[in-house]
């Protein structure tokens, strides 16, 4: 079912201290109408860069807001000149909606301009039929392609621009029993992992080691594992920032930085019934390795290795970045954990924004996949599932509740419209309420895709 449409650079050190300029926080609401270079609605647009904050709402926004920089402070998300909101809804296989969506239908919305049913990636609701992602088109159109992520590379946001399954559970080769029809063996492309190296996407960094370890059972690559497949195919392979510091960006980069998600920034206690004590989060995660890279230096580099790339091709790049985290956070009723993954995400929105600042032909989009539960409650408040007290920086409590789902159990997704930003060239496009699909086409018409 499509739904109509309403509408090297020292890179690394350049766009990382034009970002930490750029981002000196404004803490103030006044400067939140300061509007940013290059903020024009017009003009060509040679560069996309699409930030994902899954599951992040207006709720989880506020949170990381009011925890951070306060209740009258602006995060860089905030900063962006256009914003509007989009719903976000799939459908069943008769094209009925179905409010609530999954990670996977969502971004097959934003990803092929299709909506379809929970789980499905990148395929139609009703004939399981593949179709054209933007990543895709890009690379038909001669453009660099990247996918940035804390989750799985293999997890449904990142799957959506690089593979087609009927079910997102089908991350490798060992992982096929609900998409029979998309094993090899079966003559279909095979599962996600081995579609997104097939596909030669020029930078994909995240987690999911795990995935890229299995044994290929069928066709070209059988008896090796996807990561050697990846590697026959041309693909460097790294584990840490110190491989990805030192890639060469002629060649496609195959980053694993975990062996499942990404490692979180943050931790603290988890939202329990009847609430916590008042908690501080700790803002570095003693179980996170050293030498894991932040969203935001994923992000730097890849923009830096897309740019070289462009240099020789003449064309431009598109990438999709996602901070997957704020969801599974959310599930797991973390405030601190939810938080701080919000907060990296901001770091790589501002990245983002720097690097456009200075190529005012690149258009910024952030948004969400959906929305989630976490909500911010009176303190005096009892809710009757589970909740957290929070001591913001600017030193006031803060309680915040989840109540999708009983205790003990993953919380779940809301149906809500989300928001949506854009800086740049046919930035206008997102203002006002429109759909998910829509954004599908406001970057094929931006990059002229064809």
């Amino acid at each position: 079912m499509r739904t109509p449409t309403g509408r090297r650079l020292t890179v690394g050190a350049a766009l990382l201290a034009a970002a930490a300029t750029t981002l000196a926080v404004t803490t103030t609401a006044g400067a939140f109408g300061d509007t940013p270079t290059h903020a024009s609605a017009h003009g060509a647009v040679k560069n996309v860069i699409l930030l994902i904050g899954d599951g992040m709402g207006d709720s989880e926004i506020t949170l990381a807001r009011d925890y951070t920089v306060g209740a009258a402070g602006r995060l860089s998300m905030d900063r962006l000149p256009f914003t509007g909101a989009y719903t976000t809804y799939a459908v069943h296989a008769d094209g009925t909606p179905d409010y609530v969506t999954d990670s996977a239908a969502s971004g097959t919305g934003w990803a092929t301009g299709h909506k379809t049913v929970n789980g499905r990636i990148a395929k139609t609701p009703d004939t399981d039929k593949a179709v054209p992602t933007l990543l895709e088109l890009a690379q038909r159109n001669g453009l660099a392609t990247g996918s940035v992520t804390t989750a799985e590379l293999t997890d449904a946001t990142p799957a959506v621009l690089a593979s087609h399954v009927t079910d997102r559970s089908c991350q490798g080769p060992a992982d096929m029993a609900a998409c029979p029809a998309d094993t090899i063996t079966a003559g279909g492309p095979g599962s996600i992992a081995e579609q997104s190296v097939n596909h030669k996407v020029d930078v994909l960094l995240g987690g999911g080691r795990q995935r890229f370890e299995q044994p290929v059972t069928a066709g070209p690559y059988r008896g090796g594992t996807v990561t050697d497949q990846a590697r026959k195919l041309g693909y460097q392979v790294v584990t840490d920032s110190a491989g990805l510091a030192g890639v060469d960006a002629g060649k496609p980069v195959l980053g694993l930085f975990a062996a499942g998600n990404v490692p979180v920034e943050w931790t603290g206690k988890a939202a329990a019934v009847g609430g916590t004590a008042p908690q501080r989060c700790t803002t570095r995660n003693p179980n996170r390795p050293a030498g894991t890279p932040s969203l935001a230096d994923s992000a730097t580099k890849a923009i830096e290795l897309l740019t070289a790339k462009q240099k020789h091709s003449g064309k431009g790049f598109f990438l999709q970045v996602e901070g997957a985290s704020i969801d599974k956070q959310d599930h797991a009723a973390d405030p601190c954990g939810q938080i701080g993954e919000t907060v990296a995400f901001d770091r790589a929105v501002q990245v983002a924004r720097a690097y456009a600042a200075k190529h005012p032909d690149t258009l910024v989009v952030t948004t969400a996949d959906h929305g989630h539960s976490s909500q911010i409650v009176p303190v005096e408040a009892a809710p009757p599932g589970l909740s957290s007290t929070l001591v913001t920086d600017e030193g006031q409590q803060l309680k915040v509740s989840y109540g999708t789902n009983t205790p003990g159990k993953s919380q779940e997704h809301t149906g809500t419209q989300v928001r949506i930003a854009a800086q740049g060239p046919h930035g206008d496009r997102v203002l006002g309420v429109t759909d998910q699909t829509d954004l599908f086409t406001t970057i094929r018409t931006a990059l002229a895709l064809r």
